[in-house]
């Protein structure tokens, strides 16, 4: 039984491969071109402006931090907003003809997403619709699956920020920055034509594409065993009256918040799995980072919120954030069940065995990370969802 379990799981991770392989094949030219656009648009002193509603209000959030805290060192940070909270409103005043409005919506599109988008097309917005055929660059629409959907979704802004790099990086515009120039380190004074490598930056995205199937693969063939423990695991306790709390920085906070809406959302097929992030609140992370320290901003929440059978579950992509590891010992110290979604090697929490299950996704690149760990969480709610575990 556990090995046609372990199965299901390297099943449901690796056939998003294909979809994910044709999906690319056709954006790929897009991309590129609608990344040369943008880099104008951030040369000219322009936004982007992000969006959307629901889970896909997490998008919005990680392409936010994507831009202006940038996971490679040495890259620029470029003007994010994440507005998802009263976007009509948000983007009516502050749209200017020089910015860049990407709208998250489900696979089936938005109407008021799209609705956003035309008025700021109107005005003089580069738009990107995600999905959908409203935007300037109306990109291909993704699979129906809700899941494979946001994780084609995460790749394609993940591409977006590494290829605007390259057109900086081939000084596509010399206009001085003002007082921001010192977020733009090595723009030339001169503008170049970039449109001849086009191609050339297609076929770097696809390279992306193929290191991220890759990857999925092999995260699915070596790890299939555990996720299917964590699942089990998970299961036992919401059986039991628990509920699940999720944590992470940067980039993993978005995804802990995408997975604990995710979990809490219900249908006539399945009800909701009591689940809260503790990185969605940032009045009071904020609040405990000022006047305590940052270590233990997920820790003092686990204190308020934590109860019998509950789930602690930290995602990080290095394993040594040193809230995630007070977080995941104080959780195993009010008797949690510790999970850990984790890249690289596994870092200090897998040194340290500061979780009772880890999932590590082996890879050096952050934005590979991230991708494969959101299919990884797709699936265990996937499997809570469909009662794959009874």
């Amino acid at each position: 039984m556990a090995q046609d379990r372990a199965e299901w799981v390297y099943d449901r991770m690796v056939n998003r491969n294909p979809s994910i392989r044709n999906y690319f094949r056709e954006a790929a030219p897009l991309l590129a071109d609608s990344c040369r656009q943008m880099a104008e648009r951030f040369q000219q002193g322009g936004r982007l402006i992000a969006f959307g509603q629901g889970p896909y209000a997490t998008d919005a959030q990680h392409v936010a931090v994507e831009f202006v805290h940038p996971a490679i060192v040495g890259k620029r940070a470029l003007p994010a907003l994440d507005v998802s909270l009263g976007f009509n409103q948000w983007v009516r005043a502050l749209i200017q003809p020089t910015d860049i409005l990407m709208g998250f919506g489900p696979p089936k599109g938005d109407p008021v997403i799209d609705t956003t988008i035309k008025w700021a097309r109107g005005h003089g917005a580069l738009t990107l619709a995600v999905p959908g055929g409203v935007g300037e660059y109306a990109l291909p629409t993704a699979p129906e699956d809700e899941f494979l959907h946001q994780e084609i979704m995460k790749l394609l802004y993940h591409t977006l920020w590494e290829t605007v790099h390259v057109f900086f990086e081939h000084r596509e515009l010399g206009h001085a920055m003002g007082a921001a120039s010192f977020l733009y380190p090595g723009l030339g004074a001169v503008r170049q034509d970039t449109t001849s490598i086009l191609r050339d930056v297609a076929e770097s995205i696809g390279e992306k594409v193929t290191e991220n199937l890759q990857l999925r693969e092999r995260f699915a063939s070596e790890q299939a065993v555990v996720v299917d423990e964590v699942i089990r695991a998970m299961a036992a306790r919401v059986h039991q009256g628990g509920r699940v709390i999720l944590f992470g920085n940067g980039g993993s906070a978005t995804d802990a918040n995408d997975w604990a809406m995710h979990l809490i959302e219900s249908a006539p097929s399945h009800p909701a799995i009591p689940a809260i992030s503790l990185s969605l609140d940032p009045a009071v992370l904020s609040a405990v980072a000022n006047d305590v320290g940052a270590e233990v901003m997920f820790l003092r929440q686990l204190v308020a919120h934590a109860r019998p059978h509950d789930v602690a579950i930290a995602i990080s992509t290095s394993g040594g954030s040193r809230n995630i590891l007070m977080a995941l010992e104080e959780a195993r110290r009010l008797g949690l069940l510790t999970v850990a979604l984790l890249g690289y090697d596994g870092g200090e929490v897998l040194r340290r065995g500061a979780a009772d299950l880890a999932l590590v996704v082996s890879s050096d690149s952050v934005h590979r990370i991230q991708e494969v760990q959101s299919s990884a969480y797709h699936v265990i709610c996937e499997a809570l969802r469909e009662g794959v575990y009874g």
